[in-house]
């Protein structure tokens, strides 16, 4: 009797949480910067890596994700080159873009993840803000949030180019 209690015990625990794939959707990585006092939009496909997600201890919880830096997409063929190029995101040198949390926070589907944001070998320690909801098959996973592209070393010394980027993540998440 007692083993069959362990056995229960231990298969609750087991399924008290979720590995999750990303789902690379049209429009989930996108972004928005002022140039010349415009705002340029695009977007990052690519979308790959690990989610693990337990609602009901998200302390436990994680993300380990990258998108492909080639993929930038701002329907401009040309400006497109020329952001792949070694002074915005050298995708030669650094095809990747990666995110790693390092904790967790928060509940009732507002959170924060905290972790190590990378681009151009450059890393710098974020908190974004999230929601998520439960989907019929997954989890949506929504976020809005700001970093500064010179911590990271894009676009050089552009001054017609503002410092601040805004990035909004819909991320559609399968076991």
């Amino acid at each position: 009797m007692k083993n069959i209690f362990c056995l229960v015990a231990l298969f609750i625990g087991l399924t008290a949480f979720v590995d999750l794939k990303p789902v690379d959707a049209e429009k989930s990585v996108t972004f928005s910067i002022n140039n010349f006092g415009l705002a340029t939009r695009g977007e990052f496909k690519g979308l790959k890596g690990a989610i693990k997600w337990v609602p009901e201890n998200p302390a436990t919880s994680y993300f380990n994700v990258t998108i492909d830096a080639n993929s930038i997409n701002t329907d401009n063929d040309m400006r497109d080159s020329h952001l792949r190029k070694e002074e915005y995101f050298d995708v030669g040198k650094y095809p990747n873009i990666t995110f790693t949390s390092s904790g967790i926070t928060g509940s009732n589907g507002q959170y924060s993840a905290t972790g190590n944001l990378t681009i151009k070998n450059k890393t710098k320690n974020i908190t974004i803000p999230f929601t998520v909801d439960q989907t019929s098959n997954g989890y949506q996973f929504n976020a809005t949030f700001s970093i500064n592209r010179r911590d990271y070393g894009v676009g050089g010394g552009s001054m017609v180019m503002s410092d601040i980027v805004k990035v909004t993540l819909k991320v559609n998440a399968l076991p």
